[in-house]
């Protein structure tokens, strides 16, 4: 008999439907020979030192995938996204989906795909320094500021140009669903190496969205910052930037490893979180 598959369940959230598909695979895993259970860990549980697995199912909707590859750090492993969200491009199966493929997670039969990773390093004017991994983006916005903010930009250390508006977002092909698009951004394939350079609510008709390679260093600045400019991560960690500090962003070391089940495909994904019905229809 083949060696249990290791798996380790977080489920990220108090509401009745995270509860709810906690417990119909906890039930249904438990019943398994060819799967352990490592941990069931939740909200309460927190994000320090997670348990080693060879397996995670996360819980919640992409938040809860985002906040689980950080808590790994340099320990990532295969997750696999049950969906009791909203929306939901990284975490896009069903718990019944998830339960009726019990058989073939049990017999490793889904697919890796791995993808970009950053590190943010927020400098400050002390000399002092603190390092996020993120997996969506990074951004420096203006906040509780409530005004206009210039961002500086270099790309390996080469002035690229000031932004003016109401912030910067440097995203990875993952983030570029996320609050990238809202701002205009374009969808990026998530397997791409590359970064996203998108402008919020830009004060110049020219100043559009920028992409370029994963291989080089990007560095905000903010010099004439208000109070109130926050420095974002993944939308889920916030921390004052001041005119003094920098943002340094680059490919972290890591990458995101996501367990995908036979016949996904990322432009189907697409067509039905995005409603892409096509060409509408029109009566003769």
């Amino acid at each position: 008999m083949p060696t249990p598959l290791r798996m380790l369940i977080l489920a990220r959230g108090d509401s009745p439907r995270v509860t709810h598909a906690r417990t119909a695979l906890t039930e249904t895993l438990a019943q398994r020979r060819d799967i352990r259970i490592v941990d069931v860990l939740t909200t309460d549980d927190g994000d320090d030192d997670p348990p080693d697995s060879e397996f995670a199912i996360v819980i919640g909707g992409d938040g809860a995938i985002l906040r689980a590859c950080r808590s790994f750090g340099t320990r990532q492993r295969p997750i696999l996204g049950v969906n009791v969200g909203r929306l939901g491009f990284l975490a896009d199966l069903a718990t019944d989906e998830v339960c009726h493929s019990i058989d073939r997670i049990a017999a490793r039969e889904f697919h890796v795909t791995r993808h970009l990773m950053f590190v943010c390093e927020h400098t400050r004017a002390d000399g002092s320094s603190e390092t996020h991994l993120g997996l969506n983006e990074a951004a420096i916005m203006s906040a509780g500021s409530l005004s206009m903010i210039d961002v500086h930009l270099e790309i390996d250390r080469q002035p690229v140009t000031t932004f003016s508006g109401d912030g910067l977002i440097i995203s990875t092909p993952v983030g570029s669903t996320a609050h990238s698009l809202s701002a205009g951004g374009p969808i990026l394939r998530q397997d791409l190496q590359a970064f996203v350079v998108t402008p919020i609510c830009p004060h110049a008709l020219s100043m559009r969205s920028l992409v370029d390679s994963a291989d080089v260093e990007y560095r905000m600045t903010s010099p004439s910052a208000p109070p109130g400019v926050m420095l974002v991560i993944d939308g889920q960690i916030k921390v004052p930037f001041a005119a003094t500090d920098a943002a340094t962003v680059k490919r972290a070391h890591v990458e995101l490893q996501l367990a995908r089940m036979p016949g996904h495909s990322f432009y189907n994904t697409l067509h039905r979180k995005l409603g892409w019905a096509g060409q509408p229809k029109y009566s003769r």
